[in-house]
């Protein structure tokens, strides 16, 4: 039996987790430690890659799959599902078999990577809602597909964005609930009336809402009132700065609610890496600024996000909600998505971090637990 301690971001109070095979068997007040906080580990329901490991690259192996979740884990994320973009069907598969054998290498990974989330192909071929998705990939929904997919991975696809668009996307979202794999709607130029036909349907989340959509929508109804108002649907947003304006996400965090929104980094291979000029299998050319947006060179379009979950909730903590709240929305309410235990209480699971952090700050991670083992601290 081992134990931690740090200030509960709930109430400032010191508190020691106290720790037993790998789960919190007691929770017990201690005296304040100064600017050192405990909460449970991150969990992010989307991370493409992350410093210059890419889960999209034409030939992923396992080891790359291991060395990127090593690199995550050091910022705070104890779980997440490794995403896995539009593509050819072979290319799918091929990226779903590395991230299983990685699973089966490393135990420890069937622990962080609970399952593995494939945004697309079935999304709009529009400019614009289809985003960095390559249209000559984009194709109509079939669960025969799905089912190759989960031949490929033993049943690794735990959710799926969709675009309600598509004539049978209905019956694929309904197929797909029937097999316990949550259907998230994204990247679609869809009705409101389709929107809602969606989630009756069985969808239960919207993926970077406010993101991948056309840049010009009607007044209303639209896609993005129909989506805010479903409150059937939990939000995920990116909150990096950059793809949702302060006034934006503050209306979305006031509109769903605390308890139906899911901040995710939606990183890319180049977050985590300095500022410069890359070029990249998706994309083409994109230049990294100094300010964290990666964009199309000489352009404010975006080419993806580089904000690790750990900046992003000290972006909402700083800017939106206290820290407690902005922890929850990286923490108790995907792992509720996910069907897990997350919380400082008994019965948890000891995925933890412990760091330093004040209004205005970055949130510094000191110490990760994986399952109670200590895996990571920063330099």
């Amino acid at each position: 039996m081992n134990s931690i301690r740090g200030r509960d971001p709930q109430t400032g109070r010191g508190i020691e987790a106290v720790l037993r095979d790998g789960v919190i068997v007691a929770v017990n007040e201690v005296p304040a430690e100064e600017n050192l906080w405990l909460a449970p580990g991150l969990i992010d329901l989307q991370v493409n890659g992350y410093r210059g490991f890419d889960l999209n690259a034409d030939s992923l192996t396992p080891d790359t799959v291991i060395d990127l979740a090593r690199a995550v884990l050091a910022t705070g994320v104890t779980a997440f599902l490794p995403t896995i973009i539009t593509a050819p069907e072979e290319k799918i598969v091929a990226c779903l078999q590395a991230i299983a054998a990685a699973r089966q290498r490393v135990p420890w990974l069937q622990h962080m990577i609970p399952g593995v989330h494939v945004e697309g192909p079935h999304l709009s071929s529009q400019d614009g809602p289809r985003g960095a998705h390559p249209c000559e990939h984009i194709r109509p929904p079939s669960i025969n597909e799905f089912e190759r997919w989960q031949r490929a991975c033993a049943n690794l696809v735990t959710l799926v964005t969709v675009s309600p668009h598509w004539p049978d996307a209905t019956a694929y979202i309904h197929a797909l609930r029937e097999r316990g794999v949550l259907v998230s709607i994204g990247h679609t130029d869809a009705s409101a009336g389709q929107i809602h036909a969606a989630v009756d349907a069985g969808a239960t989340l919207s993926t970077h809402l406010g993101n991948g959509v056309a840049a010009m929508l009607p007044r209303h109804p639209n896609l993005l009132w129909a989506q805010m108002a479903e409150d059937r649907l939990t939000a995920m947003l990116i909150a990096d700065g950059h793809h949702l304006p302060a006034d934006t996400l503050k209306v979305m965090l006031r509109s769903k609610g605390l308890d139906r929104v899911i901040i995710t980094s939606d990183a890319v291979a180049l977050a985590g890496m300095p500022p410069g000029l890359y070029s990249t299998p998706v994309g083409g050319q994109v230049e990294l600024t100094e300010d964290g947006r990666l964009c199309l060179p000489g352009t404010r379009l975006l080419a993806g996000s580089v904000t690790p979950l750990k900046d992003a909730v000290a972006l909402v903590a700083n800017t939106q909600l206290s820290l407690a709240d902005a922890l929850r929305l990286a923490t108790e309410n995907p792992a509720r998505i996910l069907g897990r235990t997350s919380g400082l209480k008994a019965g948890a699971s000891a995925d933890l971090i412990r760091f330093t952090w004040q209004p205005g700050a970055e949130l510094r991670i000191e110490t990760v637990l994986l399952q109670g083992t200590s895996v990571a601290t920063s330099p």
